[in-house]
């Protein structure tokens, strides 16, 4: 790693421990740009918006969210620090265990889910799976790094949300995961579970699961978040393709070694940067241009992803996955 690219990640991670130290329960999902954290949202009702698309917001309501996508991708990213040497064994070990025992209490609960859905709460698959890596992550980093826990409740736990997950969050009539427990919606976000390692992508229903996003969500080559005209998310429907879900899709094909689908589909997502090499949050494929938020921070950090993803033997996508430490218990027999 570039000197000055690990400076700015071991600043970053020490800021969040310090963000998180004070109370886990008080975790937001987003902060302002200099860690602001009152991020209160009003509507400008006299603007018309870009192409009169109001409402004009200021702000964004969905700081005060419950999204439990966000204490997975902390300890995730702590552990994966741990495997490349960015922090001490021990550096904010106290703060993650704090995490989990909050996350122990809440896990259960319904949230807004990955998309900030202003709908009502859901059990939303991708949510309970990052629950999922949360202990996991947890327990692989007690196990590696010789840290102390209490990793009988964690792996109870993690056994817990697997099972729940394989049985509600999985529609046996579709033969496919689906985007909240009893729903009969796809989702991009379930592109996710074999890429952290939840089930591995040869799983016949991850498989089935990928096909369908590929028949469903895949849109003049673009994917899709979900179904818009289909799905309660009090927004209108007709949104462009969602440029991160397509990155996800590649990331995928490189896992299930479909190399030239996945080059071909990168080749095409960096062709969408404008003139500064910057992408937006969508885009829309009829009328051929970018939109959406932009630029989009989400967009760029899937681009960096799958970039490394198709030009490293030892990928980032198969060191989170880590299909090959998955637990063999933990792995569900699949549907019948």
């Amino acid at each position: 790693m570039h000197a000055g690219y690990y400076e700015e990640a071991q600043a970053w991670r020490e800021w969040l421990l310090r963000a998180v130290a004070g109370s886990p329960g008080q975790l937001q999902i987003m902060y302002g740009i200099g860690g602001e954290r009152r991020l209160a949202e009003w509507t400008a009702d006299w603007l018309p918006g870009f192409e009169n698309s109001a409402p004009v917001r200021i702000g964004n309501a969905a700081h005060t969210q419950l999204q439990l996508d966000v204490y997975g991708e902390i300890m995730d990213v702590h552990h994966q620090a741990r495997r490349c040497g960015l922090s001490t064994n021990e550096s904010g070990w106290d703060v993650q265990i704090k995490i989990l025992e909050h996350l122990t209490k809440i896990w259960h609960q319904p949230d807004q889910g990955i998309w900030e859905m202003r709908g009502p709460p859901q059990h939303f698959t991708y949510s309970k799976v990052m629950a999922w890596v949360a202990f996991d992550r947890g327990i692989k980093s007690a196990e590696t790094f010789g840290l102390e826990g209490p990793l009988d409740a964690w792996r109870e736990l993690r056994e817990e949300i697997c099972a729940e997950v394989c049985e509600r969050g999985f529609n046996k009539s579709l033969g496919t995961f689906v985007q909240a427990y009893e729903s009969d919606q796809l989702d991009a976000s379930l592109l996710m579970l074999p890429c952290v390692g939840f089930l591995p992508v040869s799983d016949p229903r991850v498989a089935d699961t990928i096909a369908a996003i590929e028949r469903r969500l895949l849109h003049d080559g673009f994917v899709l978040r979900y179904s818009t005209e289909e799905v309660e998310d009090a927004l209108p429907p007709g949104e462009g393709a969602f440029l991160a879900c397509s990155f996800w899709l590649v990331d995928v094909y490189v896992l299930q070694q479909r190399f030239d689908d996945a080059e071909r589909l990168f080749r095409r997502l960096i062709g969408l940067r404008n003139d500064l090499g910057l992408l937006s949050e969508e885009y829309d494929p009829r009328l051929k241009r970018l939109v959406g938020n932009f630029p989009q921070a989400f967009s760029h950090l899937a681009l960096i992803n799958s970039a490394f993803n198709l030009t490293h033997a030892r990928n980032p996508i198969e060191q989170r996955a880590q299909d090959e430490h998955l637990p063999p218990e933990l792995v569900a027999a699949p549907a019948e």
